[in-house]
């Protein structure tokens, strides 16, 4: 096919592009060898070219969450609605049908909880038991601006050194610091510093100009779902987020705590892959519920 000038333009998994990108496009990924490329377009749809993360990894610093108690129970019912898994290799292995077949984005740091100080975390998981449990990628938590900052940039370094051996991504997830805004000058210094260290993608959460943030990081970001909205307003903070460059969310609380959770990861499909607004959803929402 060609475009309006009679250059040739050739058909591709998410996007129409110039030739001389031939295969697959997905934002920073043109460096990278095979095995990176199969595992991240393992996670992204290839019509839409955004992806629904399930998270329900809280448990690793918080114990049992609300809507977590029976992980058994709450997540089965979700799986098949979204495209990744966001969790830690023991819910995996104790909770997550091995025949599901969803991509994990396996959390791999580890080392304090809500009892102590967040940022002081270690490397949890071998890159050798990521391989064996499949993972299409490691999660690595970075907390820019508070205390072990260190520790946790050389965390991310590790395991994106231990990925690209093993042709596994790394997927970087910005905390936020005691006395860090979450605004995007604070954002977008975190996710432009995971890209910048080797990160295939990055999980951060939104703001305000947050158009700034994506334009700002050579890799694709997905959004935190952060604390528990009311249904409407997460899929508002949805579809804001798509809109403004976002290349999917990471949603826990506001779908394993909202009033039906297999309705609300529905219709925040419906906004990231199908285009939906936050009221379009909002009413999907609604009538599923029913």
């Amino acid at each position: 096919m060609a475009d309006a000038s009679g250059n040739k333009i050739a058909k591709n998994f998410y996007t129409d592009v110039p030739a001389k990108s031939e295969g697959f496009y997905l934002k920073g990924l043109n460096g990278y060898d095979w095995g990176v490329k199969d595992r991240m377009t393992r996670m992204f749809n290839k019509k839409s070219g955004h992806t629904v993360m399930l998270a329900f990894d809280h448990g690793y610093i918080m114990g049992p969450t609300a809507g977590l108690e029976r992980m058994d129970i709450t997540v089965t019912p979700l799986v098949e609605y979204a495209d990744v898994l966001m969790c830690t290799r023991g819910a995996l292995r104790s909770c997550i049908p091995a025949d599901s077949n969803k991509p994990v984005a396996l959390r791999c740091t580890t080392g304090a909880t809500l009892l102590n100080e967040l940022s002081y975390e270690c490397l949890g998981v071998d890159i050798q038991d990521a391989v064996r449990l499949n993972a299409s990628a490691m999660a690595v938590q970075v907390f820019c601006g508070a205390q072990y900052e260190h520790n946790s940039l050389q965390n991310l370094a590790q395991a994106i050194d231990n990925g690209v051996r093993f042709g596994l991504p790394t997927l970087g997830v910005t905390a936020v610091g005691k006395d860090m805004v979450r605004d995007a000058r604070y954002l977008g210094l975190a996710t432009r510093v995971c890209a910048e260290i080797g990160c295939q993608f990055v999980k951060t959460y939104y703001c305000e100009n947050f158009e700034e943030v994506t334009a700002g990081c050579p890799v694709p970001i997905v959004i935190a779902g952060g604390k528990k909205l009311p249904e409407n307003e997460a899929l508002e903070l949805c579809f804001n987020a798509i809109r403004d460059g976002a290349a999917g969310v990471d949603m826990g609380r506001n779908i394993f705590q909202a009033e039906s959770p297999c309705a609300m990861i529905q219709a925040v499909r419906e906004i990231v892959h199908n285009g939906a607004t936050a009221a379009q959803a909002f009413e999907m929402y609604q009538d599923l519920k029913k």
